[in-house]
C-alpha cells in the first residue's frame, strides 16, 4: 500500500508561509539543497527546475502523485503555470475553484480524505505526497501515513501553521534526524502504534 507523506518546510514556531503566503524567509544551506535535489527531486516543480539547474527529466524517487490545496497551487497560477509538477500526477483540493486551465491537474472539489484513501490504495507505483497547505493538512491528519519535516533556523512569528483545523491530538515518532549547516534539519515520522 502507498503511503500519503506530508512533506513541508517549516519554521522554528512551526510556521509553512507567511501571512501572505511568504516562503522566502527560509535561510539557504547548499547541503541542505544539494539533500534535497538528490532525495526529493520531485519536489521541485517543473518550471523551476531550469533555473536551479536541473534537468527537467530527473526521475521521482518517492513520489509520483502530489495532493495540494488552493493556496499552494496558487503561486504557480499566478506565476502563469497550471501545471507546477508536470512530472506528477496533480490533485487540487478546492472549494473555491471552479475549474483549472491544464488537463494535467485534477481539481478535487469534495473529500479529500477520499481522495487520499483511493490513492493509497492504489497498487505499485510510489508514495502519495501531501504538498500543503495548513488546512488540507489539518482534514487529511488521520490519513498521514508519514511525516517529513524541514524545520528551517528562523522564527517567523505568525503565519499559516503546519495545521489547521479541529483539535485532534495524534502522536507521531520520530525515526530519524539529518541536520545541515546551518542547524536545519529533516526529521522523518511515523504515526506513534
Amino acid at each position: 500500500m502507498r503511503k500519503l507523506v506530508y512533506f513541508i518546510a517549516v519554521s522554528i514556531d512551526g510556521v509553512i508561509a507567511g501571512p501572505a503566503g511568504e516562503a522566502d524567509f527560509y535561510p539557504y544551506a547548499p547541503d541542505m539543497t544539494d539533500h534535497l535535489r538528490s532525495e526529493y527531486p520531485e519536489t521541485m516543480p517543473t518550471h523551476v527546475r531550469p533555473h536551479i539547474g536541473m534537468a527537467a527529466d530527473v526521475p521521482n524517487r518517492r513520489y509520483d502523485t502530489v495532493i495540494m490545496g488552493r493556496g499552494t497551487y496558487q503561486p504557480a497560477l499566478d506565476e502563469g503555470v497550471a501545471s507546477p509538477y508536470a512530472h506528477l500526477r496533480q490533485y487540487v483540493v478546492s472549494r473555491s475553484l471552479t475549474g483549472v486551465a491544464d488537463p494535467a491537474v485534477t481539481l478535487v472539489p469534495g473529500d479529500p480524505s477520499a481522495l487520499a484513501r483511493r490513492l493509497k490504495a492504489e497498487e505499485g507505483g510510489l508514495d502519495v505526497w501531501l504538498c500543503g497547505g495548513a488546512d488540507l493538512a489539518g482534514q487529511l491528519l488521520p490519513e498521514i501515513d508519514e511525516l517529513v519535516v524541514k524545520r528551517y533556523p528562523v522564527v517567523a512569528g505568525g503565519g499559516l501553521p503546519m495545521f489547521s483545523g479541529a483539535f485532534g491530538p495524534r502522536d507521531f515518532t520520530p525515526v530519524e534526524t539529518l541536520t545541515f549547516s546551518h542547524g536545519g534539519t529533516i526529521t522523518t515520522y511515523h504515526p506513534t502504534p
